[in-house]
């Protein structure tokens, strides 16, 4: 069998009392895209970062591409991995967040090129040509040189898009990349994460958006108070909801 892109198993994670994932499973295959959907707070965001490792679990296990990331074996036991260790995990994963995160005294290029030469020892003139490809494909060819100051929001998500490709990532996760930006500027982004899902990169996108997850999502998991309540195909999810929360829901975003 093909190793999942991801795979939790009985994730909790808790703020002191707070139980924010309640034994959470949910598997992610290979090239396929998974909208998270739900109500503010229901764990979404908190989830991607688990993935990441920005947020350390409770309980449970996150493995992707078939390895820990953030915790190693002891025998039977998970133990906090070394920070080198979670690095070198770490790298195999992008992610793009509701802020834009640019170096703001770096030009686009050179926010492109800083991680792959330093982090993974990428010669600088490849470095420079996967940069150029990138920005081609996010269509900001003609913004290489640009400070990120000098762009619009939706132009800084989408060089922070191409700059999270740069690391050659086997997953991307996106925590609302949309939210942050004007009305008008949501579709360019959202055309860069659909041209990202029909070249089979695996995601996992966090989204208020639902004509976009309907486009894209092979997969959309409804969450709420920490629990995914109901998963499945776009269309099962969003038209026909098994569930009655998720139905509440839908009406109201809908």
């Amino acid at each position: 069998m093909t190793t999942p892109a991801v795979e939790i198993r009985s994730v909790h994670k808790l703020y002191g009392a707070l139980h924010v994932l309640r034994d959470v499973d949910l598997v992610v295959r290979p090239g396929e895209v998974v909208c998270l959907i739900g109500p503010s707070g229901s764990g979404k965001s908190t989830l991607l970062r688990c993935i990441n490792n920005l947020e350390k679990i409770q309980a449970g296990s996150i493995l992707v591409d078939g390895g820990l990331v953030g915790y190693r074996w002891s025998g039977a036991d998970l133990q906090e991995a070394t920070p080198r260790q979670a690095r070198r995990a770490r790298r195999n994963i992008g992610m793009v967040f509701q802020q834009f995160n640019l170096f703001s005294h770096f030009t686009v290029l050179q926010n492109l090129i800083e991680a792959p030469v330093r982090v993974l020892g990428v010669p600088r003139r490849e470095a420079l040509e996967r940069a150029e490809e990138l920005l081609a494909k996010v269509g900001l060819s003609d913004k290489h040189a640009s400070y990120p100051a000098q762009l619009s929001g939706g132009q800084q998500q989408r060089v922070a898009i191409a700059r999270a490709l740069c690391m050659n990532p086997k997953l991307m996760l996106f925590d609302e990349p949309t939210s942050a930006l004007d009305p008008e500027l949501v579709g360019e982004v959202l055309d860069v994460l659909r041209d990202l899902a029909e070249d089979d990169m695996t995601m996992v996108i966090v989204t208020h958006e639902m004509g976009f997850a309907r486009q894209v999502a092979d997969t959309i998991v409804f969450m709420d108070q920490g629990r995914i309540v109901e998963r499945g195909p776009a269309d099962q999810v969003l038209d026909a909801p098994r569930e009655d929360r998720t139905r509440r829901f839908l009406e109201r975003v809908g």
